[in-house]
């Protein structure tokens, strides 16, 4: 299984997962062009996308979803509540035939894979991630969430792969720009997930199965790579893990981990 993040922050959300025959994205927050672009970049084939699973409605995670209903054959796995609000928000309808219905809490199987949509704290209709289950190959992808549940870390058990949300350092968010009403949204249960929280959830769900990390949404203007990794890092200390930060520009394919050697 190979996995890139496409895009990663405030201005558009996209993560890819390809089996060699078919491609799943997660989030639909890049253009089509940029989709393809940043695939290629990455070695992987655009044109085995299938699907797109959507988390939510906010317009980094929707933003391009009107575009690939016109131009794509592509079909969208999304709760009947976020499949609502999308349509609201671009004036559009997707049809019966290009839907497949999930409800948290509950697997559906989607070309022989096992996709698992889950509740988040989070400001939407009806949020969710995304736990995979690839032929042996256990992955989630965590963001948009204010504060770390057990049910959340519960799905995040026995993974191969996780991508977790690393928005924002409390002290830079406070001391920053944002207006005061905007700061509050972020830092609520039902917000963001600030360093200090994904250290909390990180350490919750290590495994030695656990082989790749990959931090994301971080905010540009609230926090900082470097505090990200060195934060992540003292929880990975110890563990044979490989740590990644996504990005908002260029897309990151993470290297295949090496085999555990039996000791």
């Amino acid at each position: 299984m190979h996995y890139a993040a496409l895009a990663s922050g405030s201005k558009g959300n996209c993560h890819a997962f390809c089996d060699g025959e078919r491609a799943l994205l997660l989030d639909a927050g890049l253009s089509l062009k940029q989709v393809r672009l940043r695939m290629e970049a990455v070695g992987l084939d655009p044109r085995t996308i299938r699907a797109v699973a959507l988390t939510h409605e906010h317009s980094d995670h929707i933003g391009a979803v009107a575009v690939l209903l016109r131009n794509t054959d592509w079909v969208f796995l999304v709760t009947p509540e976020t499949k609502a609000a999308v349509e609201r928000i671009h004036g559009i309808q997707i049809p019966d035939r290009r839907w497949v219905p999930l409800r948290a809490g509950f697997a559906v199987d989607w070309c022989g894979w096992r996709v698992h949509p889950f509740t988040l704290p989070h400001d939407a209709s009806d949020p969710v991630a995304y736990r995979l289950e690839v032929q042996g190959f256990n992955a989630a992808v965590v963001t948009d969430l204010g504060h770390p549940t057990a049910l959340v870390a519960d799905y995040c058990q026995d993974l191969d792969l996780l991508v977790l949300e690393a928005n924002h350092d409390v002290d830079m968010l406070r001391d920053g720009e944002y207006p005061p009403l905007l700061k509050a949204r972020i830092l609520s249960r039902v917000g963001h997930l600030s360093n200090v929280s994904m250290a909390e959830l990180l350490a919750n769900v290590l495994s030695p199965r656990l082989r790749t990390v990959v931090m994301a949404h971080l905010s540009e203007q609230n926090n900082d790579p470097e505090l990200v990794r060195v934060v992540a890092a003292e929880v990975l200390q110890g563990w044979q893990t490989s740590l990644y930060l996504a990005h908002q520009r260029d897309p990151l394919r993470p290297r295949a981990p090496e085999p555990l050697v039996a000791s």
